[in-house]
């Protein structure tokens, strides 16, 4: 069971590299398989974690800095308040809605090419802070992250290690609040050591994969895993 649960995060940390986010979405589902809620949650919150830190080593020459800062602080920020209020709004439905919006998103951007985001002040503390609170909502805000991204025209490595970076803040907020409530038993530590391996390993099979990817098709990737991970969140809502 253990193997299968590792080789479902190589897989999921490969197609996150190359998309520039999505592991956790993909990861998540999969390791509901082998372990309950919390315990998943925390596990891939680790390997999420993990993989980032792969793909911002990788990747590092590309940060952008500025986009850090005025799309990562505030992405950081409204995490925390999108956890606070988890109890309160029925997470299924804000899921459905997210669904909609990167669906017209993704097929308007596939048909028409030159579509962009100018990336300005406004528009980075927009994305950065609907990105976070939304993965502090609902747990997931990488798809909404990687709309605004790829809408800045971002070269690709910069659009991996800047992604990477943000996403890394926003798990790295929230992670502590798991391990307060007892989400992980001393049982699965030893988890960890191989995670980070497998994370590492698949930020590096997915870097290969990237650098012989041309600009154009790996946009066309992203967005169309963006469309898939928007048609999955309707889908959950409606069935």
């Amino acid at each position: 069971m253990s193997i299968l649960f590792f080789l479902s995060a190589f897989a999921a940390e490969i197609i996150g590299t190359i998309a520039g986010f999505g592991s956790s979405t993909v990861f998540l589902p999969l390791a509901l398989l082998f372990f309950d809620f919390k315990t998943s949650l925390v596990l891939v919150a680790f390997f999420h974690i993990f993989g980032n830190i792969s793909r911002i080593s990788f990747f590092r020459s590309g940060l952008d800095r500025h986009i850090l800062i005025i799309f990562g602080i505030p992405s950081v920020l409204l995490t925390l308040i999108g956890a606070l209020l988890v109890s309160y709004l029925p997470q299924e439905m804000l899921k459905g809605i997210l669904g909609v919006f990167l669906i017209i998103y993704s097929i308007i951007s596939l048909w028409k090419d030159d579509l962009k985001v100018r990336p300005s002040l406004f528009n980075s503390v927009i994305g950065g802070g609907l990105s976070g609170f939304l993965a502090g909502l609902i747990g997931t805000g990488g798809a909404l992250r990687g709309a605004f991204l790829t809408a800045f025209a971002l070269p690709k490595e910069k659009y991996i290690a800047t992604a990477a970076a943000i996403a890394l803040g926003v798990y790295l907020t929230r992670i502590p609040v798991y391990l307060k409530d007892g989400f992980l038993q001393s049982q699965y530590y030893w988890y960890m050591p191989i995670l980070f391996i497998v994370a590492f390993a698949g930020s590096f099979a997915g870097k290969q994969i990237v650098k012989r990817v041309p600009q154009k098709t790996f946009r066309k990737v992203v967005l169309i895993a963006i469309l898939i991970i928007g048609v999955k969140f309707v889908y959950d809502l409606l069935v």
